[in-house]
């Protein structure tokens, strides 16, 4: 039982409130519950106590509620945005939301008050609806008039329903007269924000924006379409100045020419500056694609950002300024991490092992040398090294400096070769309770001798980052962790000292500066799929919608 007694809900709803629990504890009982009855029945009282108790710290896990997204005068998105935050995920519709839950199998109770008093198409919070409830994991209690034409449309999932209206759901004697089922609207309601006006939007009260940009045909001057894009992280408790910078990481270039520098001036206190961003539909320069990967250009590269898309195309951008410079000639299909070394070579990883490429054509030795050098390269040797080690293993992560190549695999081990000495052998650590999600190498100076050390970052399923330095022990404790999968890392040897960057299954960017354990965090609105920390400190973040370069002040 729960370390706290849940006190009874009253207003004659005692029965009502024990069956309610017997639903969530029963694990045959149907995932959707509807809670309805007529206006003024007292559902969003009976729902405020469920919700109220199932929050508290200490409640048995069948009792505990994780999300909860009150309907009254919410569109769909503004529903689904915040839910996904309090669930960990990032999604914009439905059904990224019902994707981003199906592979957790951990136990979600999720509450829909006021249904009925959503704004917008009610065919969208039924699919919201159905689609949440055909998740095995997933218990639902929506409130819903039983005159509103939802609870008509929802019946045929074969939902418990529990009708308030009912007597046998009334436990008083004597009936209490009906209550209202709101608290009567007090304080100071907000005018409505000026949607063309970049400090109104980024002052008012983000539902009231996000309801407005949903209804609104026009585009705003771009900011509509920016809005929509990230409102995720837009809805956030945050100063209007952190909703500026935001809202100019999605800008787009066909925005009015008047909005960005309005935004930039509003976002010039922000805890992160903005060097460039593209976002989908850029013309000038182009959008380079939906970003799966990304790594910091060397050699013939150096100065360049290599990116995959989602079509396994890797191209490169100018760091600075972000135009197209090139593309590789052989796309890898379903890359999942990259690596460049000093010679040009580039290194991808899918679920298939590694792959390897230059991006311009060698000059090929001839005569007697080249006799003598027909044979694998060192990179390729040990390619063929960690792909024998990884037999019967999946390949999920991958890092590489010069010196050292590391690939992380489904179980949670991460398996390190030597690339510059002959004869390595893999040296292999488990680091994670599931698989290694993305792995960050670094090389650091030891002492005045020029003798160096790779030392290794791995993010897992697990929440986890864990550091290790391939012939030691790894370090005892995380470096950091948190309750959402690790997506990308990305780590560098700065003037600053040595920086991490983390990215989390539900969008937040954790940039960490390991030497003062100070760390600055950024929530894009959108799941990084790849993060780059450059030699400069800068941050580089890609996802499927935006690509863009900022750093902390």
């Amino acid at each position: 039982m729960s370390s706290r007694v849940w006190p009874r809900p009253g207003g004659g709803r005692d029965l009502a409130g024990a069956a309610l629990l017997g639903w969530l504890a029963d694990p045959a009982a149907p995932r959707l519950c509807l809670v309805t009855g007529g206006a003024q029945c007292g559902k969003s009282r009976l729902l405020a106590w469920l919700v109220r108790h199932g929050f508290r710290s200490g409640t048995v896990p069948e009792r505990a509620v994780h999300a909860v997204a009150p309907m009254d005068g919410t569109r769909i998105r503004a529903a689904v945005w915040s839910l996904s935050s309090q669930l960990g995920v990032t999604a914009r519709t439905a059904g990224d939301l019902v994707s981003a839950l199906k592979p957790d199998p951990r136990r979600t109770v999720i509450v829909l008050p006021d249904l009925h008093a959503g704004v917008g198409d009610p065919a969208g919070f039924a699919e919201l609806v159905v689609g949440l409830a055909s998740l095995k994991q997933v218990r639902l209690v929506v409130e819903v008039r039983n005159t509103n034409p939802l609870f008509t449309a929802l019946r045929p999932t074969a939902p418990a329903v529990m009708d308030l209206d009912e007597t046998q759901w009334n436990d008083l004697v004597q009936a209490e007269p009906k209550l209202d089922d709101h608290d009567p609207l007090q304080g100071y309601i907000s005018p409505a924000p000026d949607l063309d006006v970049p400090a109104s939007v980024c002052s008012a009260d983000p539902l009231r924006v996000t309801a407005g940009y949903e209804a609104a045909e026009a585009d705003h001057g771009g900011l509509r379409t920016a809005w929509l894009r990230i409102g995720q992280a837009l809805l956030q408790d945050q100063p209007p100045v952190e909703r500026a910078l935001l809202l100019r990481t999605a800008l787009g270039d066909a925005a009015d020419p008047r909005i960005a520098p309005q935004l930039a001036d509003l976002a010039a206190g922000a805890e992160w500056e903005l060097f460039w961003s593209r976002v989908s539909g850029d013309i000038t320069p182009p959008w380079p694609g939906p970003v799966s990967a990304l790594a910091l250009g060397a050699g013939p590269i150096e100065g360049q950002v290599l990116l995959s898309d989602h079509l396994g195309v890797l191209r490169t951008v100018d760091l600075a300024t972000v135009t197209p410079r090139g593309r590789l000639a052989e796309p890898v299909k379903g890359i999942i991490a990259l690596g460049v070394l000093s010679d040009g070579a580039v290194l991808a990883l899918n679920y298939a092992g590694l792959h390897v490429q230059t991006p311009y054509q060698t000059v090929r030795t001839s005569g007697l040398t080249a006799l003598l050098d027909d044979g694998p390269t060192p990179v390729e040797q040990a390619i063929e090294a960690v792909d024998t080690t990884l037999r019967g293993s999946t390949p999920t992560a991958m890092a590489a400096t010069d010196e050292r190549l590391a690939v992380g695999d489904a179980d949670g081990s991460v398996h390190a070769i030597g690339l510059d000495t002959p004869d390595s052998t893999v040296l292999t650590q488990r680091l994670h309770r599931g698989a290694v999600n993305s792995l960050a190498a670094v090389t650091l100076p030891l002492g005045g001798d020029r003798a160096t050390m790779v030392l290794l970052y791995s993010g897992g399923a697990d929440g986890c980052v864990r550091a290790w330095a391939p012939g030691h022990e790894p370090q005892e404790a995380p470096v950091t962790e948190r309750p959402y999968p690790v997506t990308s890392l990305s780590a560098a040897h700065t003037t600053d000292g040595p920086l991490l960057a983390i990215a989390w299954g539900d969008g937040l960017i954790g940039y960490h500066r390991l030497d003062s354990g100070e760390a600055a965090f950024l929530g894009p609105g959108l799941r990084a799929n790849g993060v780059m920390v450059t030699a400069d400190g800068d941050l580089v973040v890609g996802t499927n919608e935006a690509v863009f370069r900022l750093a902390p002040r």
